[in-house]
């Protein structure tokens, strides 16, 4: 009921909004404008527009972009941007009409998953399937059927793919502009693909390829870039709040079997089911960021999806080694 009233709600506004004037093009003079839905894109953007125009974040410091529901002011934004950026993947299926009511020649839409290579999400050993699925992962009329993993900018090499992606369209449309922007966008890049080496070395040189995720799991490009293998209370989209115990159990008895030191959580998480199985284990409860939202604190203080990855980084050395 909830999904089908905000529904109804972003159609009348989009029909009051049908008489609004929007623009008919981007002038060379002024600034262009971006919005993004999530962290990671809105941090891609405004490392490579620089201070040549403004980007603006949809989604609240700490929201989940599973549950997220726009604003009418959000609506409004999106229609009045140079250049839209999301992720393109189920949780962002109330867009649909919102962007089928914008003029195209004036928007420039960038979706994150047509531009990577994309995995399904998958049910590994220890998952519990029989769990009732969050309404906002539909599998179609068969709960069991498979959906794409949306979390592509989890892997540095996605990322990387994403910004070259955003400094194009950007050049395309400012191109007095557009020198800013290509540099800006090799800084950036240049300190991604430094990250990745390190990554590499880590995994390369780790006594494992086992992390542990007492969590959701939004991390599969990540694990499939660096061929790394992992255990998870759920899989990637699940809102689930509780595991059943075979997970647990499976856990705690893969954790015991290999030695495992460390078991992660994402942020925001309320870390009750890893205390519950770090109490049984002594294994240390860890963040790895999947740099899909940040708290209010980091925003302000300028939180970079590079810094969030090198503390990942600094993690993950400490569970495989």
């Amino acid at each position: 009921m909830k999904k089908v009233l905000s529904f109804i709600a972003i159609c009348a506004l989009l029909f009051a909004l049908n008489g609004c004037s929007t623009k008919t093009g981007q002038s060379n003079t002024q600034e262009l404008s971006v919005v993004a839905t999530m962290f990671a894109e809105y941090d891609f953007a405004r490392q490579v527009i620089g201070d040549c125009g403004t980007v603006k974040m949809l989604m609240p410091p700490g929201a989940d972009m599973h549950s997220y529901e726009p604003t009418p002011q959000d609506i409004i934004s999106i229609r009045n941007a140079d250049i839209f950026i999301y992720g393109g993947g189920e949780s962002d299926t109330w867009l649909d009409t919102v962007l089928e009511s914008v003029n195209s020649q004036s928007l420039h839409i960038i979706s994150m998953t047509e531009i990577c290579e994309l995995y399904e999400e998958e049910t590994v050993d220890g998952m519990e399937s029989d769990h009732v699925h969050d309404e906002n992962c539909e599998h179609g009329e068969e709960h069991h059927h498979s959906e794409y993993d949306e979390h592509v900018w989890t892997s540095p090499v996605n990322a990387i793919k994403i910004i070259e992606e955003i400094t194009q369209t950007l050049c395309s449309l400012d191109e007095k502009n557009s020198r800013v922007y290509k540099q800006n966008s090799e800084k950036y890049i240049k300190e991604i693909e430094l990250l990745d080496k390190q990554f590499r070395d880590t995994v390369e040189n780790a006594e494992r390829r086992l992390m542990v995720f007492a969590d959701r799991f939004p991390f599969r490009y990540f694990v499939e870039e660096y061929s790394l293998d992992y255990s998870a209370a759920f899989p990637g989209c699940s809102h689930d709040t509780e595991p059943s115990a075979k997970t647990i159990q499976y856990l705690i008895k893969k954790i015991r079997d290999d030695g495992i030191p460390v078991i992660f959580t994402i942020e925001s998480s309320d870390r009750r089911v890893a205390e519950a199985i770090s109490n049984e284990t002594e294994a240390k409860i860890l963040e790895f960021h999947s740099c899909h939202t940040v708290t209010k604190s980091e925003l302000e203080n300028g939180v970079t999806y590079v810094e969030l990855m090198k503390r990942n980084l600094t993690n993950l050395k400490e569970a495989l080694n």
